[in-house]
């Protein structure tokens, strides 16, 4: 089959020839049609995550059919369509596990980073880790939902009930979440890089109700903040924008240090917090309200052979909405 690979961080993807896997026991195998691309795989890319199994095939949303179960796997048949989330395998036994935060679990592994992920034309999963994928989604617009809108739906829900949020960085997961936010009677106001008025023009378009640059100060006072992109010195500025009793969610896996700031601008009972991957109940909640919503996604679709194309293009913010890494042409 044919797959790109991640030999050593810091370094191109390489396009390569592997056997075709089999699934072990309670796994299935799927025939990838897309793999969504997000700031996570550059992450593994870059070498910000420093534990990845290499060589790796990267890409954690993926979208395809059941090819093969292996011994034990019964929740699927051959045929149907899944995605595959980052979240590949938790334990079930540790104490996170068994108080329903699986996210936290010390033996997890994740897809694209230490088990083989979407960029291929075959990938295996755990069965448990698959995803139903609602028919009101054709396969590109199903794959940026799998973290984007999986990972921007925990944070969402950590932000509480708060009506007005504040989006730090308006990419995949931004989009996505806007649509969920204003379905739910929220107000978004969007952040984006000084003078980015694309973007900001994409954010209104979405359903914020105000869209500026990151250092500017909102017309309102906001409930909660949501930190999108992975830069540190936006923690101070949520937190200045955030009303007493406030709270500013780290929605990335990585973030670049966060500088000291004075107390002032925390206190009056302001938190920060972070999110920390995925559990199955928020695939399943998402993935059923999504096409109620109905969620639509802005994707830009890149052939296998491309990825390190698509890589560069969203480290330097070529486009907007979510990259999708197409495997099989025929099958979108």
């Amino acid at each position: 089959m044919r797959a790109m690979i991640l030999n050593q961080p810091k370094t191109r993807l390489q396009p390569v020839e592997l056997p075709i896997p089999e699934p072990g026991e309670g796994q299935v195998r799927l025939k990838v049609s897309v793999c969504g691309l997000c700031r996570t795989d550059l992450h593994v890319v870059d070498g910000d995550l420093t534990e990845p199994i290499l060589p790796i095939v990267c890409g954690h949303q993926v979208v395809g059919r059941i090819d093969s179960l292996g011994p034990g796997a019964e929740r699927y048949q051959p045929g149907q369509r899944v995605g595959v989330p980052w979240l590949g395998y938790s334990c079930g036994e540790c104490h996170y596990c068994r108080h329903d935060q699986e996210n936290l679990c010390d033996k997890a592994r994740y897809t694209g980073y230490q088990i083989n992920g979407g960029f291929a034309e075959y990938a295996i999963a755990d069965e448990r880790f698959c995803f139903p994928i609602s028919e009101n989604y054709p396969d590109l617009q199903a794959a940026p939902l799998l973290c984007a809108g999986l990972i921007g739906y925990r944070a969402l829900r950590m932000a509480g009930d708060s009506r007005r949020l504040g989006f730090y960085g308006f990419g995949a997961a931004a989009h996505i979440l806007a649509q969920v936010a204003t379905y739910q009677h929220r107000e978004v106001y969007a952040f984006t890089r000084a003078g980015d008025t694309e973007g900001q023009a994409f954010a209104k378009q979405m359903g914020a109700v105000w869209a500026g640059a990151s250092e500017e100060t909102p017309p309102e006072e906001l409930d909660a903040a949501i930190i999108f992109a992975p830069v540190g010195e936006l923690v101070p500025l949520a937190l200045k924008a955030v009303r007493k009793g406030g709270r500013v969610v780290c929605a990335g896996i990585h973030m670049s240090d966060i500088p000291s700031f004075p107390y002032s601008i925390l206190w009056e009972e302001r938190s920060v917090v972070s999110v920390a991957n995925l559990t199955r109940r928020d695939g399943e909640e998402f993935l059923a309200l999504a096409p109620k919503v109905p969620i639509k996604t802005e994707v830009h679709p890149y052939p296998l052979e491309r990825a390190n194309e698509a890589l560069s293009d969203l480290r330097d913010g070529r486009f907007t909405g979510a990259a999708v890494i197409v495997v099989d042409p025929s099958a979108v």
